[in-house]
């Protein structure tokens, strides 16, 4: 199992690829998330920002590259090390005086492999283990100190907790809200069922535990308790949207994953949402992976922002640095594309055409993801490396 130990470090994904047949979705994209902030992950339609969420969250199997969560490694995918073996496998067969060298990689390639292997089938399995052993130490020194009269709600009280930490799994502290508010919720589910469904599933069985804590839930995001009866067709946009994050709060996460929660929905409804984000940030202490393709919004909310161009990371920067200085060709043509309430402004407001054949040569010289300054990392090659340096002089 492997284990990272960084405890500012939330998440972080190294070399995150999915691909779905040829097309690449996500391809080879890292970052990390520090415990505490919000990550905006901007860029147009069809980049690859929702799929880099799904894959974190593992609605899908990780084509290649590795996802940490609190140190631990929760995906991995299999292709590079495949790729590495059948690579080795013909050069050892094209010069067989390195046969003896490939076979030493090719073992290394399926060590690997299997580790990668082990690490998505049982991390789970170790974390609920691992509750399970604390759950089972605070009891036994209860029980040991609790009075004869207590002892019989204390069995109860660790029966119900060692059952819950039995079904509990590492990636239920990830939680994710969902770009569509109406496809989202099952429409023949009631509120009550709909938030109440993942503690359940969790192993929460006291109806009325269940009930007060989707009732708190609701009035934390606006909505009374009156409505845990009603089906999701009564709502409006912005209060499906606030159904959608109640649903997600009551699980505890230490990571939100925010879809780009609030494309779907009115300018001032956006507002609300996005406050009532912050707010429970504050109150909750959430780390929040923002997807959006709103910069104006991003830059309002995130301490941090990446920017995707057709599935890779292009920039990489603290928010006011990349308003500040945006480097790459496609960020600057994003952040011009910003309008603003100044009817002056927008009448001499110049659009820039990202155009990615004329404004790179990669024909030889190939790019990388590379650090500028301290923080501010952006895919270049070495020419445009050295160009971005005088830049920023």
């Amino acid at each position: 199992m492997q284990v990272q130990n960084n405890p500012e470090t939330l998440l972080r994904v190294e070399h995150l690829c999915q691909y779905f047949g040829p097309t690449k979705a996500v391809d080879d994209v890292s970052f990390d998330i520090h415990k505490g902030e919000v990550f905006g992950l901007v860029g147009e339609s069809g980049c690859g920002k929702t799929t880099t969420g799904r894959s974190i969250i593992k609605l899908y199997n990780i084509t290649s590259g590795s996802v940490y969560f609190k140190g631990v490694r929760i995906a991995a995918g299999k292709k590079s090390y495949l790729d590495a073996i059948a690579e080795a496998k013909k050069t050892a067969k094209e010069n067989p005086e390195r046969r003896a060298e490939m076979e030493t990689v090719i073992a290394e390639q399926r060590r690997l492999l299997r580790e990668a292997d082990n690490d998505q089938k049982n991390c789970d399995k170790m974390y609920s283990s691992q509750l399970q052993a604390e759950v089972k130490a605070k009891y036994e020194t209860l029980l040991a100190d609790a009075p004869e009269g207590e002892r019989d709600e204390l069995k109860r009280r660790y029966r119900d907790e060692m059952h819950k930490a039995k079904k509990t799994k590492l990636v239920t502290q990830i939680q994710m809200i969902f770009q569509d508010p109406i496809a989202s919720l099952d429409p023949r589910m009631t509120v009550r069922e709909i938030i109440a469904e993942g503690l359940q599933i969790q192993g929460e069985r006291d109806k009325k535990v269940i009930d007060d804590k989707v009732y708190e839930m609701l009035e934390l995001v606006g909505l009374v308790r009156e409505h845990a009866s009603r089906y999701p067709h009564e709502f409006s946009g912005g209060q499906r949207q606030r159904i959608g994050v109640a649903r997600s709060i009551i699980m505890n996460p230490e990571l939100i994953i925010a879809d780009e929660p609030v494309s779907a929905l009115d300018v001032s409804v956006q507002a609300q949402v996005i406050n009532l984000l912050n707010e429970l940030r504050e109150r909750f202490g959430l780390t929040i992976l923002f997807i959006a393709h709103d910069l104006s919004v991003v830059k309002y909310f995130s301490d941090r922002i990446g920017v995707m161009y057709y599935g890779k990371m292009v920039e990489l920067a603290d928010s006011d640095e990349l308003f500040l200085n945006p480097l790459h060709p496609y960020t600057r043509s994003l952040l011009s594309a910003i309008p603003l309430p100044d009817p002056i402004y927008e009448k001499n407001r110049k659009r820039i055409v990202y155009n990615p054949l004329a404004e790179h040569d990669y024909s030889v010289d190939k790019p990388s993801f590379r650090e500028i300054k301290p923080g501010h990392f952006v895919q270049c090659n070495d020419a445009e490396y050295e160009k971005y340096l005088t830049i920023l002089k």
